[in-house]
């Protein structure tokens, strides 16, 4: 499948759904660029960044959760990746080098809202704290985890998924059928 990009580029996409055209993965000259994930009944919500908090989210006491590596590694073939972070366990420059993303260290939730609108193109942002409010609702797709660590209810509010797990966040963004699945009207 081709795709023609806003700029008028050449896109090839990597079909998901079998009967219709729900998901898919842009692709350019430069590589992969991003997922598109096409919810019946409304607009398509288009990443090419995915923002992670750190504790309580990718991690739990400063230590990283089980299969998280082997996930995010899967997810950075098709998005970009970043972590933003207050790093309160002093972990975040060794998490972020072990699982390949780009750190951002923030000192407030608006310091995580600033860098998701200052990232071209649409982000998905994944958090559970209250510092993650309003990154969840500055992102297309806004995903609270409900980890070991809990999540702040207001970041529940402000999400359009709430996950159990990092995992499953990971998943739905891996598996963007569950996403049309979830949204869909």
């Amino acid at each position: 499948m081709h795709f023609a990009t806003e700029e008028g580029n050449s896109c090839v996409g990597r079909r998901v759904a079998s009967r219709e055209r729900l998901c898919y993965t842009l692709h350019s000259n430069k590589g992969v660029v991003g997922l598109v994930i096409e919810i019946p009944g409304r607009d398509p919500i288009q990443i090419q960044h995915v923002v992670f908090d750190l504790n309580g989210t990718l991690s739990y006491d400063g230590t990283v959760l089980p299969d998280v590596p082997a996930l995010i590694r899967e997810l950075r073939q098709h998005v970009q990746c970043w972590l933003l972070t207050g790093d309160t366990y002093g972990t975040g420059a060794r998490i972020a080098e072990e699982l390949g993303l780009t750190l951002y260290t923030i000192q407030t939730g608006e310091d995580k809202a600033a860098m998701v609108s200052r990232l071209e193109g649409g982000v998905a942002a994944l958090g559970n704290g209250m510092n993650d409010v309003l990154m969840l609702r500055q992102a297309q797709l806004g995903i609270a985890v409900i980890g070991p660590e809990g999540a702040a209810a207001r970041a529940v509010q402000a999400a359009d998924i709430v996950v159990p797990s990092i995992q499953a966040g990971l998943g739905l963004l891996l598996n963007p059928r569950r996403i049309v699945a979830t949204l869909r009207p």
